[in-house]
């Protein structure tokens, strides 16, 4: 039924959306002996599939390596459709070309899909669809996935401290695609900024709000103010291109950047990046769909529920490798830290503030966890914000936070 509706969709579409690839065949099974040959992979990016760095590049990586890990052939089964922006009827129609073109899963990367994503599950019912971020889904067919990027972003943010110590300057700017409208935003920062102060317990986050998850004129642009106008040291970003970091290195002063690893666009400023491992969720994700047998009502099921939310611990987030521009100690810091989260001891959401010396070491003390307006988010002692603040309602910023 899937494949006769597709048909008649892609012979009564006109639409000059970009593809790449067919569905074809792989040769290779997968991890548990499933034959991979039947399964034809779709995705849905809002940038070019053909991007050098940031958000886009790393969803694309991800699936590419999710793909080979499972011995799927990327070239034979991945078809895509990008630069489709947040609108609705283009994201449908986006789903409709890959449905024509026999999309058996489809990853919807943007959260402006998800409207559109929990729409066409219901039209396509035997296809797959899992979309990046947001709150829908159902029980069957259509689930969610993000991850634990607060935990990344506390390991820059002891980067960007250490840093800003060397340096003397306390300083430090963010360009942010939103701030409160977002949890996803919010924690990021806050945990960016949380880590920026346990090394550095004198300095300020400087925010500056683009309003959309990308515009790099503007990533450049804000990136350029923070530094001039606030005397920003170090740089921090959350949007998709690497602008900030190439600002950054071009004024003299030092940056992390965020999705994937920006040192090479800015070798003599790039400290670290917190980055995705998107690999990791789409082979979970397409081995699901493999063991569903082309039964997509199982895929929920399969997958373990009908939202991921991996982190540090799943290999899902991490900091990327560490450059010569960083401050010494500051490899041993963020090691001490990642283990911590890893092992369950300690996550950054909690009433329990970390203290990172110049020489690396890591100290713990009881301290609640209040916003920038003076309120107690958690007392002294108390235990992380739970997982549906953080991805629903954090809708502050912590002490040290200012938006510009």
């Amino acid at each position: 039924m899937k494949k006769f509706l597709a048909l008649i969709m892609a012979l009564a579409m006109t639409l000059s959306l970009a593809a790449c690839g067919d569905a074809g065949t792989a040769s290779s099974g997968s991890a548990s002996g499933e034959q991979t040959d039947e399964l034809t992979v779709g995705a849905i990016y809002i940038n070019s599939k053909n991007d050098t760095a940031g958000y886009t590049f790393a969803h694309h990586s991800g699936i590419v390596g999710g793909m080979k890990d499972l011995g799927l052939d990327p070239e034979k089964q991945l078809v895509i459709v990008d630069e489709v922006p947040e609108d609705k009827q283009q994201v449908l129609a986006a789903v409709d070309t890959l449905v024509g073109q026999g999309a058996d899963i489809i990853f919807g990367i943007s959260f402006g899909y998800i409207d559109a994503m929990s729409e066409a599950a219901e039209t396509y019912p035997d296809v797959i669809f899992s979309h990046g971020t947001g709150y829908l889904s159902n029980d069957t067919n259509f689930n969610n996935y993000f991850g634990r990027a607060y935990q990344a972003r506390y390991l820059a943010g002891i980067a960007a401290g250490l840093k800003s110590l060397e340096t003397g300057n306390n300083n430090v700017g963010y360009v942010a695609a939103y701030t409160t409208a977002y949890a996803e935003t919010a924690s990021g920062i806050n945990g960016f900024a949380l880590g920026v102060q346990a090394a550095n317990p004198d300095a300020k986050v400087y925010v500056k709000n683009l309003g959309a998850w990308a515009d790099e004129v503007n990533e450049k642009a804000y990136a350029e103010e923070l530094i001039n106008t606030f005397n920003c040291g170090v740089i921090s970003q959350h949007c998709d291109s690497a602008q900030p970091q190439i600002a950054a290195q071009n004024a003299g002063v030092f940056g992390c950047g965020y999705n994937s690893d920006m040192t090479a666009d800015a070798p003599a400023a790039h400290l670290t990046a917190a980055i995705w491992n998107w690999n990791v969720y789409y082979a979970t994700a397409m081995q699901a769909a493999i063991d569903c047998a082309g039964d997509a009502s199982k895929f929920v099921e399969k997958m373990g529920g009908s939202a991921y939310y991996g982190g540090l611990k799943e290999g899902f987030v991490d900091a990327s490798p560490l450059t010569e521009n960083c401050a010494a100690n500051t490899d041993k810091a963020i090691e001490t830290v990642k283990k911590m989260i890893v092992d369950g001891e300690w996550d950054v959401f909690s009433g329990v503030k970390l203290s990172i010396a110049a020489d690396g070491t890591v100290t713990s003390a009881d301290a609640a966890l209040v916003d920038n307006a003076g309120n107690e988010i958690v007392a002294a002692g108390g235990p992380s914000v739970e997982d549906g603040v953080i991805t629903g309602t954090m809708n502050y910023l912590v002490a040290g936070v200012e938006e510009v």
